[in-house]
């Protein structure tokens, strides 16, 4: 069951990098749009993976420096506080369809190839290991002691929230397909960077508390 617990921290992270919908979700929805719900599984399992390539970097980066982040605690869990707070804002405020202008347009490829796409215009924004940095750093995610089985069921979480949410919203799609409207997305990015804001926020909060001794 505690094992479980490891999987199921790995796969709340997953679903809250995968969930907000920027540029990446846009196309995974395009696809779905133009060749069908499993086009768009395969292009969301793209970005999952990339995601996990540097969660991956993140966990392990994390754990080599275990002792200093132990030593600063406070310290970064304000900073990754501060960072999810900044993202969630930059979510709100953003425009993931202008954004989308500035990326390739859909073009009919097999499975391989929208997989591949997505996995490497995923990867060229590495803002997201600072994201799982961020994370990792400023809750207990691994528990105190964190392993190597620790660490790869987080990971195998993250890997598991990220594809179930993509399989979720390219069904969703598949099946409203003739109805979607891609503005809705703009209301979804709203709601998804106002909960990662308050999640930033509280991170901080909690810091303060405990620097003043108020825990």
């Amino acid at each position: 069951m505690y094992d479980l617990a490891y999987i199921l921290r790995g796969v709340g992270i997953g679903l809250m990098v995968s969930v907000p919908l920027g540029p990446m979700g846009v196309l995974i929805i395009q696809k779905t749009l133009q060749k069908g719900a499993l086009s768009g599984f395969f292009a969301g399992m793209g970005a999952s993976f990339a995601d996990l390539f540097y969660a991956t970097i993140a966990a392990f980066g994390l754990g080599l420096v275990m002792d200093t982040i132990q030593a600063h605690a406070t310290v970064l869990q304000i900073i990754g506080g501060i960072c999810l707070l900044a993202l969630g804002l930059k979510i709100y405020f953003g425009n993931p369809l202008k954004q989308l202008k500035s990326r390739q347009k859909v073009t009919k490829t097999g499975l391989l190839g929208d997989f591949l796409s997505l996995f490497f215009l995923t990867v060229s924004s590495p803002i997201s290991v600072v994201v799982f940095l961020a994370v990792f750093a400023g809750t207990p995610v691994f528990g105190d002691s964190p392993t190597f089985t620790v660490q790869i069921m987080v990971l195998a979480g993250v890997l598991l929230g990220g594809t179930s949410w993509w399989y979720t919203l390219s069904t969703i799609v598949n099946i409203f397909r003739k109805k979607f409207k891609l503005r809705l997305l703009i209301t979804i990015n709203r709601i998804t960077g106002l909960v990662i804001s308050a999640l930033g926020g509280i991170l901080v909060i909690l810091a303060l508390f405990t620097s003043l001794g108020l825990h």
